[in-house]
């Protein structure tokens, strides 16, 4: 159906590689030629060896999630009428260790807040059902076992 594709570019810069100490600072570059600069969180990997100011994957997780609702809520709404003037999320991952004992991504939490513009603003049993079908049809909740909420705010 389709590809996306990102390359993920690292080069040690240090001598310290086999003792753990080196940057974990790389790139991403995305088909559309955008390079952004990354790390590991510092929540898994203390300064300086990470890089706070950088995007880290966990962040672009849910970031990548909060942004497919948003997009396909967006078509959503505009395909039921809705008006939306302005969409604002303070989406937040929480990692937690599995049944393993491994870390991951187990709960995201979208927080939008919508304002509405036009004659025709959705009802709060509306907006929910808008979000529910969002949800249902965004590629990336389709494709990952992480528990996403949303808890919407309407700002009018």
């Amino acid at each position: 159906m389709s590809e996306h594709r990102a390359t993920i570019a690292w080069k040690r810069t240090g001598p310290d590689f086999g003792r753990g100490k080196y940057s974990r600072e790389h790139t991403w570059t995305f088909d559309g030629g955008l390079t952004v600069p990354a790390s590991s969180s510092p929540a898994a990997v203390p300064l300086p060896y990470s890089n706070p100011a950088h995007v880290d994957p966990e962040e672009a997780f849910v970031a990548a999630l909060a942004s497919c609702h948003m997009l396909t809520y967006l078509f959503v709404a505009s395909r039921e009428g809705f008006q939306v003037e302005r969409y604002d999320d303070e989406a937040v991952g929480v990692m937690t260790k599995n049944e393993r004992g491994a870390l991951w991504v187990s709960a995201v939490t979208l927080r939008p807040q919508i304002e509405y513009g036009g004659e025709r603003v959705p009802s709060p049993a509306d907006e929910a059902r808008l979000h529910h079908a969002a949800h249902e049809q965004c590629f990336l909740a389709n494709s990952v076992k992480t528990d996403v909420t949303v808890e919407a705010r309407t700002a009018r």
